[in-house]
C-alpha cells in the first residue's frame, strides 16, 4: 500500500496556495500536487455547485483513471472525491481551462511519470445524511504538532511512515538487560530548545516536555504564535491534552526517594508533575490560554476522547479554539515492567523492528511507544463527529464480536452525518495483540458490510503503541493521508491472520 521506490510524484515549481479558495458558494478547493520528498502545490481550482462534496481516498498509489496534459506535463488521477450525480466539475487554473466533466466522481491530479496500477472505485450512489449547517457548530483542524520516534516535524514523520521505516529499537534509556522485553519505540535526540526554558526543561517529566513542544508546534502550524495569540481573547481558547499514565518517571523517582531516603528527600514537584492534568495546565500557563482546561485519562483511547470533548466545547459555544491531543512517556523501568506483568508485550528481542505486526498470524503482543500528538481546532467550515461507548466486558480483552467498537463507529458516523458507504479509509487501532486485532476487524466488517474496497492501515506497525499519545499521533497520520493522497503501509504483515 505504499509507492514503489522512486515513484513519487514529479516535483512541481509552484508556490504553496491555500486549500480553500474562499468562495463557499462555488464550493471551490485548491488541490495539492504531492511530491513524497517535499510537498508542493499547483493552483488547480475544482469548482462544484454543491458545497457538501465529500473527500474520499480510494487509492494508496497514483491511479491511472484519467490522463491529460497540464502545462506540458503528463498527469494522472491521485485522489478521488465524492460528488453527487450530475455535478458539473471544472478543472482549471487562473488562465487555462483543462477540461469539463459531468461526472459522479472526480479526482485530484498529480504529475506521475510512472505509477503502479491498483483498482479504484468511485463512491457509491448513496444519499449522505444531513450535514451540520450552523457554522458555529462546525469544527476544522487548523494546526498539527507532534513529538515522535521519527522526530518533531510532521512532514518528516509522515515521510518515514510512507517509506515503511520501523522506529522500534533496543531500549538504552535505562539498563533493560534483566527485563524479558528490552525494546520499544524510544524517542532519541529530543530537543525542546525554543519551546521550554532551561530550568523547567531539567525539572519536567518527559511526558510534559513532549506535550509542550507538540502543543506549541501545533499553534505555530495554525499561525497562532505568541504575537497573534496576544491579540486574541484567550479566555475563548482552551487546552485539553490527556495522558494515560501522567508523569510516571517523576512518580517513580518520588517513591524511590521516599523508600531509600525518607519523605524529606521527596521533590516538591513530585505531586504536580505526576498528575495527569499537568500537560494541559503547563501548556496553558506557557501560552496564557484561559479557556476550558483539564485532562482525560482513558488509556489508549484517551486522545480520541479529548477530540470529542474539545469539539463539543466549540459546538456549544464554550470556546472558539481548542488545543487538543494526547501525550505519554512510559518507556521507563516501572512502565515497561508493568506491561510485562500484564503479558501484553511482544517478546521479539532478537528482531525488534519485526515485533509490531498488526493482523499477522505470528503477532505476539504490542510494542511500547511514546510521544505526543496535538491538534488545533476551531469553528469554521469542516464537520467533526465522534462518539464514546464501553465494552463493559473485561479490563483488557475486548469482546470477540467487537460490539463495543462497532457501536462506537456507528454512533460516530451518525454524529458526523456520514453514511458508512461514504467511508473508504480507516486508520486502525491495530495494536498487534491477538484478541484486539481480531475484535477490531470484526467491528469494522459489521459496520461497513462490503469492505472489499475499504483501505485500512496500522501506524503502530512502525511506531509502536503510543498509549495515551496513540490517538493524537495517528490522527495526524490520518490527516496527512487525506491531504497528500498517500497511505502508508502496514509493515511486518507476512501472513494474514
Amino acid at each position: 500500500m505504499t509507492p514503489t521506490s522512486g515513484e513519487g510524484a514529479e516535483k512541481m515549481d509552484a508556490e504553496d496556495e491555500d486549500l480553500w479558495d474562499g468562495n463557499e458558494e462555488s464550493g471551490g478547493y485548491w488541490s495539492r500536487i504531492y511530491d513524497r520528498n517535499k510537498a508542493h502545490t499547483k493552483p488547480l481550482l475544482m469548482k462544484g455547485t454543491n458545497t457538501t462534496s465529500q473527500i474520499a481516498i480510494v487509492c494508496a498509489n497514483l491511479c491511472p483513471i484519467e490522463s491529460l496534459d497540464y502545462d506540458g506535463r503528463r498527469v494522472t488521477c491521485m485522489l478521488c472525491l465524492y460528488v453527487r450525480d450530475g455535478q458539473q466539475i471544472r478543472f482549471s487554473n487562473a488562465d487555462q481551462e483543462l477540461e469539463e466533466y459531468s461526472v459522479f466522481s472526480f479526482c485530484w491530479i498529480a504529475a506521475a511519470p510512472r505509477c503502479r496500477t491498483i483498482k479504484a472505485m468511485a463512491s457509491p450512489t448513496v444519499g449522505a445524511p444531513k450535514r451540520e449547517k450552523d457554522p458555529k457548530k462546525r469544527v476544522v483542524i487548523t494546526g498539527m504538532g507532534l513529538v515522535s520516534v521519527f522526530g518533531s516535524d510532521v512532514d518528516a514523520f509522515y515521510n518515514k511512515l510512507l517509506e515503511g521505516e520501523s522506529g522500534i529499537s533496543l531500549i538504552d534509556r535505562f539498563n533493560a538487560s534483566n527485563f524479558s522485553v528490552r525494546f520499544g519505540g524510544q524517542i532519541r535526540d529530543f530537543c525542546s530548545e525554543g519551546y521550554i526554558d532551561g530550568k523547567n526543561d531539567r525539572r519536567l517529566d518527559n511526558c510534559w516536555r513532549y506535550c509542550i513542544v507538540a502543543g506549541k508546534r501545533a499553534l505555530d502550524d495554525a499561525n497562532l504564535g505568541k504575537q497573534v495569540l496576544d491579540t486574541m481573547d484567550k479566555t475563548r481558547i482552551g487546552v485539553l491534552v490527556g495522558s494515560g499514565m501522567g508523569g510516571i518517571t517523576t512518580f517513580s523517582n518520588g517513591v524511590e526517594a521516599l523508600v531509600q531516603k525518607g519523605y524529606k528527600k521527596i521533590t516538591p514537584f513530585f505531586i504536580p508533575y505526576s498528575i495527569t492534568n499537568m500537560g494541559s495546565a503547563l501548556l496553558a500557563i506557557d501560552t496564557g490560554l484561559m479557556g476550558p482546561n483539564y485532562s482525560i485519562s482513558t488509556a489508549c483511547a484517551m486522545a480520541n476522547y479529548c477530540f470529542c470533548a474539545a469539539a463539543n466545547h466549540i459546538r456549544k459555544g464554550e470556546a472558539d479554539i481548542m488545543v487538543v491531543g494526547g501525550t505519554e512517556a512510559a518507556i521507563m523501568p516501572s512502565g515497561l515492567g508493568g506491561f510485562i506483568a500484564c503479558r501484553a508485550l511482544s517478546h521479539r528481542n532478537e528482531d525488534p523492528k519485526k515485533a509490531s505486526r498488526p493482523w499477522d498470524k505470528d503477532r505476539d503482543g504490542f510494542v511500547m511507544g511514546e510521544g505526543s500528538g496535538v491538534l488545533g481546532s476551531q469553528n469554521n467550515s469542516r464537520i467533526f463527529g465522534g462518539a464514546i461507548t464501553c465494552d463493559a466486558h473485561h479490563m483488557t480483552d475486548p469482546r470477540v464480536d467487537g460490539l463495543g467498537v462497532s457501536s462506537c463507529i456507528s454512533k460516530s458516523l451518525e454524529d458526523a452525518g456520514v453514511s458508512p458507504e461514504e467511508v473508504n479509509y480507516v486508520n486502525a487501532h491495530a495494536t498487534s495483540t491477538l484478541a484486539g486485532d481480531l475484535a477490531e476487524v470484526n467491528a469494522i466488517k459489521k459496520v461497513f458490510k462490503d469492505t472489499s474496497e475499504l483501505k485500512m492501515n496500522a501506524t503502530k506497525s512502525m511506531i509502536g503503541h503510543g498509549l495515551g499519545a496513540a490517538g493524537g499521533l495517528e490522527a495526524i497520520a490520518t490527516i496527512k493521508a487525506i491531504t497528500t493522497g498517500w497511505l502508508h503501509p502496514s509493515i511486518n504483515l507476512d501472513v494474514t491472520s
